[in-house]
């Protein structure tokens, strides 16, 4: 365990390194007792309302189309109880656990600030069964996120009053008697708490924050990539000159035009050609700034907005005070939606133009490098193939682009009649995020392959560690072998961020500065 002050629920700013390290164990939380006399005040005013002649949504009424409906005092906790389980219809395969218990931590947060009349004991239950590593199976489909993720948060929420699934290891398992083992029976809900629970966001949020990470994990691979492609073809840097790039000051264009020059900085290899006679080189080597800057900027953008939700309440009523609940719509997932669909255009873009190098790397065209990047074709197909799985991969982000945002389907009888679909936007991001790190895997392979031909001419010192990086354990491939095993290993460190703790570490070593002019605004969540 980390030996950080442990966060406060409901009390400090959450980020999503936060957030993340919390669902992963890594950082201690705890419900102090600020949070805890916000939430008794919360609680107590729903309590009184909930006895109250005046009808307040969710607390004393029905819910969706039956919101006119009132609800006697003594049928308030079967109301309660009824929502978890009449709402828990999701479907198709279970998230991983690791987003599941994301969005304990981001309801945790949200119902500690204290608006939403949850009681002390529900919240508690909650974080004990974090802390235990007793995380609800949900299933990924079935939330058109307005109304809050409403049916995978009551598939998260069953196991307190002993129903629904927990993991157990890689298996699904009923969740009563994993909790009677723990001595956690279950719990009797009080007024709005079930509307509470299910209401929000957060099955949303927590693909949101997934994105971000993996997405930077994309757009900083993405450099690495590009500057050893760069570097094997023979490319020029000049594109990324400073001065040009302050004509036209993009934050994100910046940024990879900085990066790319202290990657390609001190080879030999672009040394070998600084006065060759090539006017210029394709776009997808020429314009990586324009791209993955426009990339990093929408990476920017989807961070400012989940670093709001991440510290948002999102349930419905929000409690502001004794007898007053008002009945807004903060559960409606429309601002993460939209930027959810333009990061996932951004992401599939940083695909999209890395297949286009790798095509380059087999035409030929570059003088010493052999086309499809072996000497003896015909008898051999060289890396011509690995080029289909990255066209087909980039062809599925593009199918996958379509914004969810743009869909609305009215629900609960015509009440909720404009919905964000922002569960789609999340998870089809997060797996364009996947296939995008595939697609750098196999650019990294390439690139390796070719630069092997600039031999003995060698790269800068931090390209050079990563070349050597690759070449420990993928060997030069003189001849065709099973590249699935190099692809997957490639894969591995590229999603472990390998390659790029070796460019860290390396720099460390020699004393280059990585920090660039807008390195607090991409360096961290």
């Amino acid at each position: 365990m980390s030996e950080q002050i442990p966060f406060r629920y409901g009390i400090d700013t959450l980020d999503a390194t936060t957030a993340l390290a919390l669902a992963q164990g890594t950082r201690q939380g705890v419900i102090d007792d600020q949070a805890k006399e916000k939430i008794a005040k919360s609680h107590l005013d729903v309590s009184e309302m909930a006895q109250g002649s005046a009808s307040v949504y969710g607390i004393n009424t029905g819910f969706g189309p039956l919101c006119t409906t009132k609800i006697a005092p003594k049928d308030t906790l079967a109301l309660q109880r009824n929502i978890l389980m009449s709402h828990a219809v999701g479907v198709g395969k279970p998230i991983d656990r690791s987003l599941s218990a994301l969005m304990m931590v981001l309801k945790i947060h949200a119902l500690a600030q204290g608006y939403s009349g949850i009681s002390l004991a529900a919240l508690e239950r909650i974080k004990k069964m974090l802390d235990c590593g007793l995380i609800p199976v949900v299933p990924s489909q079935g939330s058109v996120g307005a109304s809050g993720d409403l049916a995978p948060l009551s598939h998260l929420f069953l196991p307190l009053i002993g129903l629904g699934e927990l993991w157990s290891g890689q298996e699904i398992v009923p969740a009563a008697p994993l909790l009677e083992q723990q001595g956690l029976g279950p719990l009797t809900l009080g007024p709005k708490e079930g509307l509470a629970l299910i209401n929000g966001t957060q099955f949303i949020l927590a693909h949101a924050v997934q994105v971000l990470a993996q997405f930077q994990k994309c757009l900083d691979q993405a450099d690495l990539s590009a500057a050893l492609m760069v570097e094997a073809l023979q490319g020029s840097a000049k594109p990324f000159d400073r001065e040009l790039h302050l004509l036209r000051p993009y934050a994100g264009c910046m940024h990879v035009a900085e990066r790319m020059r202290q990657f390609l900085g001190d080879s030999a290899i672009m040394k070998d050609h600084e006065y060759c006679d090539r006017v210029q080189d394709p776009y997808s080597l020429r314009c990586v700034p324009q791209v993955h800057g426009a990339s990093r900027n929408a990476w920017l953008h989807l961070k400012e907005l989940v670093h709001i939700e991440l510290n948002a309440v999102t349930d419905n009523p929000v409690v502001l005070g004794e007898n007053n609940a008002i009945s807004g719509g903060h559960f409606h997932g429309q601002p993460l939606a939209m930027a959810l669909d333009y990061a996932a255009l951004a992401l599939a873009e940083l695909g999209n133009i890395s297949d286009r190098r790798i095509y380059l790397a087999l035409e030929g065209k570059s003088a010493g490098v052999p086309k499809l990047l072996m000497e003896d074709t015909g008898i051999h197909s060289g890396y011509m193939i690995l080029q289909y799985t990255t066209a087909a991969l980039a062809s599925e982000n593009k199918t996958l682009c379509f914004p969810a945002s743009a869909d609305s389907i009215p629900t609960s009888l015509g009440q909720e009649d404009h919905v964000s679909m922002g569960s789609i936007s999340g998870r089809k991001a997060l797996q364009i995020s996947d296939n995008v790190l595939r697609i750098l895997s196999i650019e990294v392979l390439t690139a390796a392959q070719a630069l092997t031909f600039r031999r003995p001419l060698a790269s800068g010192v931090l390209l050079d560690a990563v070349y050597q990086k690759i070449r420990s354990e993928i060997p030069f491939a003189p001849k065709d072998r099973i590249f699935y095993h190099d692809i997957e290993k490639a894969t591995q460190w590229v999603s472990e961020g390998v390659l790029l703790d070796t460019v860290k570490n390396e720099a460390e070593l020699q004393g280059i500065p990585l920090k660039t002019t807008y390195s607090e605004q991409f360096d961290q969540y």
